[in-house]
């Protein structure tokens, strides 16, 4: 079974494989690293050029005329992207970037009252997350080493939903966690997290960047009350690409804690006038004026979704990503690599943490025989077989050009630190 010949059967038989041709990828390269940036395709460069033309062509004009007219862009997006989410389209509107909107929602829906004060988030989440709380919380005249509650991990990799929910203590206002962890690839159970927490009174939110076309959501079936993510990982939006956010209908009418004129009811916006009247929608939670050009991909990046289906995005990405673990138990068992992501694919996301303590200099070595990884500190090389373009063959061809780095010690010749940009 973990031979070339399986993977290229494999290769063969693969439901979303016509979808490799609609992107660009490099020649003689093996691209693994699209849980970080994805691959441009060619839908999405069609869009962009697209909207290019409409400036071209009707300028000022271009708001409400042309290809994609500007001013409903940031809707339309919301509903392309909303069934990968599990929300009714008014409830996710495509604008800011991930620590903007996670800014936005928190100051909205954090109230701190009587003993009701702090926010409950966990230890390993990314970085800029935590850095947006704690500005948060002193912004409300609280010290975050006391009012932000982070749970801990066990084993340095995982967070155990019991331990979360046990912090659901009567002191917590609102819960920020992510869907996906993004060193581990542990996808939390939303849905057993969001009753816990709506059971308590309790507000609770989902940083989704790790997950967001990669695995389906029920955000609203769920009852979760907000999310937020980025659009240039799984979804291939683009460096730089607009995020998006959720927000449960439920809550719609909450006034946005940052408020700005593209939050307004559409037929008001123009009126000028110093009181804002707020979308009855998640355009509600928009900020500023829309950046055209970042959005336009991913109409096109989005049109590919909504043909291959995120079930089967899915029931690929489990079984590229299984093989892969696979492989490295048989062939690289040598050389000292723990697969550090959860085996069941109940808890496994898009990717595959391969722990080693000469990571970054494998890294490195892996990059100069055409392989582009990812680097997470400590010690880990993130892999990600991407369903819509990740082929099993390439996979096979990873496993085998690690084994000879590994055999042959190339990785030596490399300072074992990370680059600039990891």
């Amino acid at each position: 079974m973990l031979t070339l010949e399986y993977a290229q059967l494999q290769d063969k038989e693969d439901s979303l494989k016509r979808f490799r041709e609609e992107f660009y990828i490099k020649p003689n390269s093996i691209y693994m690293d699209g849980n970080s940036l994805g691959l441009l395709s060619k839908r999405a460069e069609r869009t962009l050029l697209e909207s290019l033309n409409d400036w071209k062509e009707h300028g000022i004009d271009g708001w409400t005329n042309g290809k994609h007219p500007w001013f409903f862009l940031s809707e339309k997006l919301g509903e392309m992207i909303a069934p990968l989410v599990g929300a009714a389209a008014n409830e996710v509107i495509v604008t800011g970037s991930t620590t903007v909107n996670l800014h936005q929602l928190v100051a909205t829906f954090y109230k701190p009252e009587g003993t009701r004060t702090k926010i409950l988030a966990d230890e390993l989440t990314f970085p800029s997350d935590i850095y947006a709380l704690q500005s948060q919380l002193r912004i409300h005249g609280f010290d975050p080493d006391t009012h932000l509650i982070r749970v801990k991990s066990r084993d340095g990799r995982f967070i155990e939903e019991e331990d979360i929910i046990e912090a659901m203590t009567d002191e917590i206002a609102l819960i920020i966690l992510p869907t996906v962890l993004y060193r581990s690839g542990q996808i939390l159970d939303m849905k057993r997290l969001t009753a816990e927490a709506n059971r308590r009174g309790i507000l609770i939110g989902f940083d989704g960047c790790h997950s967001i076309g990669a695995i389906p959501h029920s955000f609203s079936e769920w009852g979760v009350d907000f999310a937020y993510w980025c659009n240039y990982k799984h979804l291939n939006g683009g460096p730089g690409s607009v995020g998006g956010l959720y927000v449960n209908s439920k809550h719609f009418g909450t006034a946005p804690g940052l408020a700005g004129w593209f939050g307004s009811k559409k037929e008001k916006q123009f009126d000028m006038e110093h009181y804002l009247t707020p979308a009855d929608s998640a355009g509600a939670y928009q900020i500023g004026t829309p950046h055209v050009l970042s959005l336009s991909p991913l109409l096109g990046a989005l049109e590919i979704f909504a043909e291959a289906g995120i079930e089967n995005i899915r029931a690929k990405s489990l079984n590229i990503n299984q093989y892969l673990m696979d492989l490295i138990n048989q062939d690289l068992h040598d050389f000292g690599f723990t697969i550090g992501n959860p085996i069941d694919d109940i808890r496994r996301g898009g990717h595959v943490s391969l722990e080693h303590k000469e990571a970054a200099r494998i890294c490195k070595a892996l990059k100069e025989n055409g392989v582009i990884p990812d680097f997470r500190a400590p010690n880990i090389i993130r892999l990600a077989p991407v369903a819509l373009y990740t082929s099993y063959t390439e996979v096979w061809e990873v496993v085998q050009i690690l084994k000879k780095i590994m055999t042959e010690k190339q990785y030596e010749k490399f300072k074992n630190e990370r680059e600039v940009v990891a």
